[in-house]
């Protein structure tokens, strides 16, 4: 008999059996490495709901170890729900067993998000009628010639776009000096708590991030390393950025992956960028990409060389309270969402 369940710990071997069968072996692989990560180090797991599995006898025929997440709603604790595409044995397939699990998982926390979800989860949630999804906005800096080439485009395209842009790229890469201390740090302190707390009441909605949430996702997991640097001041720690380097076809780049300082204040922010700026170039970066919600955040970010490009990465979200407003959906303005936020790996 086919039913809903939740998961229990000894349904492990049989939910990394459904994975490597109707996912493949290197999903399979993936989830032993990130499970202990993402259910026991995790520190929104704490108390939060086992996922949901869809039993058959002793067998699970369909999964969505969806990512529990501590949020503020305006400074105010919410617990949250990333959720994933589930995962359903093909013998099980298009009996709606994807639309049972979604459905049951977004009613375990305050709040549902989504992002890089398949048309048939994005179907669903379009069902459930969550709003329509929000663009992450995407922001550049280029650092070489080679920054603004395009894997889609022919060589001599790319060649002559590169010749064109390369005055303007020497202005907007040009090295600016640091003015406070910044320092590369393995994992974050207590002083990124007194940070987050008197910068949470400022956003209306933003994963919480506090020292315990900044070391899980940045120093702790095993299948990713990133580089954390703190800006550091006489009254305490005034920011952080969190970035990584990476390769792509036709350049080397450079992500900011999640950074937090006080909104307002401009010169943190710009400090943290410039020394991105260095990362990036010892790195022998092209680029440096940075993907950030909050229009403040995105203002400094533009000043600093920045500019927008169409961005890829959108994000569903819903507060599961039916008083909530339409319109608390359509000014995201002052919200903090970053690449680092979501179960988005590079």
């Amino acid at each position: 008999m086919t039913g809903l369940d939740r998961y229990r710990s000894d349904d492990r071997r049989a939910i990394e059996a459904l994975y490597r069968r109707s996912a493949g072996a290197e999903a399979a692989e993936r989830l032993k490495l990130t499970w202990h990560w993402e259910r026991r180090q995790n520190p929104a797991a704490r108390g939060a709901a086992p996922p949901w599995i869809v039993r058959e006898g002793t067998s699970v025929v369909a999964a969505l170890p969806a990512r529990p997440v501590d949020l503020a709603l305006r400074g105010r604790p919410v617990r949250g729900l990333w959720l994933t595409d589930p995962v359903v044995a093909a013998e099980r397939d298009r009996q709606g067993l994807d639309e049972l699990l979604i459905r049951a998982a977004s009613r375990d926390g305050d709040v549902t998000l989504a992002t890089r979800v398949s048309e048939g989860t994005g179907a669903v949630l379009e069902r459930m009628r969550l709003p329509a999804p929000i663009t992450l906005p995407c922001l550049v800096k280029p650092l070489s010639r080679r920054a603004l080439r395009n894997p889609d485009w022919p060589q001599p395209v790319n060649r002559l776009v590169s010749a064109v842009t390369l005055p303007i790229v020497r202005v907007v890469a040009r090295q600016r000096p640091l003015r406070e201390s910044v320092e590369i740090v393995r994992r974050v302190d207590a002083g990124t708590d007194v940070l987050w707390q008197a910068a949470a009441p400022s956003f209306g909605l933003a994963a919480r991030r506090d020292a315990a949430w900044v070391n899980w996702r940045f120093a702790e997991p095993p299948h990713a390393r990133y580089a954390i640097a703190v800006l550091r001041r006489a009254e305490g720690t005034a920011g952080y950025v969190v970035y990584r380097h990476s390769h792509e076809p036709r350049g080397r780049v450079t992500h900011v992956v999640d950074f937090l300082a006080l909104p307002g204040d401009d010169r943190a922010v710009k400090t943290l960028l410039r020394w991105v700026d260095r990362e990036a170039r010892a790195a022998d970066s092209d680029k440096i990409r940075c993907y950030a919600l909050n229009a403040g955040f995105r203002r400094v970010l533009r000043r600093s060389g920045y500019f927008g490009v169409r961005s890829a990465l959108s994000l569903s979200i819903k507060l599961n309270d039916p008083a909530v407003p339409a319109r608390f959906y359509g000014d995201t303005d002052d919200w903090h969402l970053t690449l680092g936020d979501g179960p988005v790996d590079l």
